[in-house]
């Protein structure tokens, strides 16, 4: 395998990235999206950068503007719209390094998938049309969200609700049925995003499609069981896709 550094211009702000190249020629090609204050560096990210290379996939992972080694500021640069910016610019700057092939696979987890539901159909009109994605805990309407991250932390201010309604209030389920090839996670216990938003996805989705639900899972899919079943069924999904069986 080997990484290379990639930065993205998207706006007037550069991101950081990193794509995760096969020793296979050609390979199709994975975009990650993280959560709303993850990075790149978050741990499904890092799983997909190890597993799809080593089974000939590419994975291009970067960092949202604001949030890890990114140009920007979370309070003044986060939004679903400038995430969706990020994600068509970054899809576009890898497919134009010509280290892949045109086929694209899309991974977002928390509001990483809801970035990738939002940005579906501008990345089609960017001519790079997604085959399929996998997507974890997405919120596919916000209000429904239970814990609305408010309080400062190292990375930021206390933010008041404000900021949520202004930039972060959204119903995608317009959006959904242009999605296909998606494979759904979710846990039925989950503490930020109700399952219901996973239910919702699948039945507004287009075909073809699947919808799992982890017994007792949070929203970080902190069980190792759970863990080790997102990697097997995302594989899988991810192979079957790019390489479908005769």
């Amino acid at each position: 395998m080997n990484a290379i550094d990639l930065n993205v211009t998207a706006g007037n702000r550069q991101l950081f990235g990193t794509l995760h190249l096969p020793e296979k020629q050609d390979p199709p090609l994975v975009v990650g999206s993280h959560g709303l204050e993850g990075s790149r560096e978050s741990a499904k990210q890092q799983v997909l950068a190890r597993l799809l290379p080593e089974n000939g996939i590419a994975f291009f992972r970067f960092d949202h503007r604001g949030c890890g080694q990114s140009q920007g500021d979370f309070v003044t640069d986060t939004s679903l719209d400038k995430r969706r910016q990020d994600l068509v610019a970054a899809v576009t700057t890898v497919m134009n390094t010509k280290k892949t092939r045109s086929d694209l696979g899309l991974f977002g987890s928390s509001m990483g998938g809801a970035t990738c539901i939002h940005a579906w159909q501008a990345i089609e009109a960017a001519g790079f049309p997604p085959k399929g994605a996998v997507l974890c805990a997405s919120p596919v309407i916000s209000s429904t969200i239970k814990k609305i991250p408010t309080q400062a932390n190292d990375g930021r201010p206390a933010l008041p609700l404000s900021f949520f309604a202004e930039n972060l209030l959204f119903d995608l389920t317009p959006s959904a049925p242009a999605l296909h090839h998606v494979l759904i996670f979710h846990g039925d216990a989950d503490e930020v995003v109700p399952v219901s938003n996973a239910r919702l996805l699948h039945q507004t989705a287009g075909d073809p499609k699947e919808l799992v639900i982890h017994s007792s899972g949070s929203h970080r899919m902190d069980l190792p069981a759970h863990q080790k079943d997102f990697e097997k069924r995302a594989l899988a999904w991810f192979k079957q896709m790019f390489y479908p069986a005769p």
